[in-house]
């Protein structure tokens, strides 16, 4: 186990292939954060330690794992701090979007139910009931390299159906998905998880109208099962 400190927040470490096989472990299982890869992490982190004066994450850290065919693993740990970060400022961004939503929507519902207060003229119909707010069902993601957009969809269920688009623009993988026939509960889920991965945008007419016009569309379909690692 090789371990380099790249700067204050940042460590990389590389695994030989023999040391895999000792672990008794593969790029899998850091990608699907099996007990075995998190038994691992801990002693890289108590490692690192050690030998640079590593000093763990306050909050979290981003795990970029990337394979050395014929060689092994290299491991890089970064501190991913939500009020510093820029993917976290994106998502606080996303909230407010979400907010300004949720804001409208009450306001149309204080208005529905205010009319529906006054007296109705003869020969009006009342409605029995008001109309339900639509929840969104739609989202979209953007990712910083192909990898990530691999590691997010192999810890999803296999048998998810919502329906899934990739894109590139400007160097960044987008992600647009819909919840399709999948239950809201499992489509919510699965936004939830993109957000450990990617940076989230509200994903309005105009933004897919722009990226469908400037971006390349790189899988049109299913992009997330067919970029599961079996």
């Amino acid at each position: 186990m090789k371990i380099e400190r790249v700067d204050d927040k940042t460590v990389k470490c590389f695994l030989s292939n023999e040391e895999l096989e000792e672990y008794n472990i593969d790029y899998k299982d850091f990608i699907m954060r099996s007990e075995k890869a998190k038994e691992v992490v801990q002693e890289i982190i108590e490692q690192a330690e050690e030998e640079v004066g590593y000093k763990p994450p306050r909050f979290a850290f981003d795990l970029q794992i990337m394979m050395l065919p014929d060689q092994g693993l290299l491991l890089t740990f970064s501190e991913k701090d939500p009020l510093d970060s820029k993917d976290g400022s994106q998502i606080l961004e996303c909230l407010k979007e979400m907010k300004q939503v949720l804001q409208k929507t009450k306001e149309k519902i204080g208005e529905k139910q205010s009319s529906s207060q006054q007296l109705p003229d003869e020969g009006t119909s009342v409605p029995e009931q008001s109309e339900v707010p639509k929840r969104p069902e739609e989202a979209m993601f953007a990712f910083r390299s192909i990898g990530r957009v691999m590691e997010y969809a192999s810890v999803l269920p296999a048998n998810l159906r919502v329906h899934s688009e990739l894109y590139v623009m400007d160097g960044l993988y987008y992600l647009y998905m819909t919840k399709n026939a999948a239950s809201y509960e499992r489509y919510s889920r699965a936004c939830i998880q993109a957000m450990e991965f990617s940076a989230t945008f509200a994903a309005d007419e105009d933004r897919l109208l722009h990226l469908r016009e400037h971006g390349e569309c790189l899988i049109a379909d299913k992009a997330l099962k067919k970029l599961r690692i079996c």
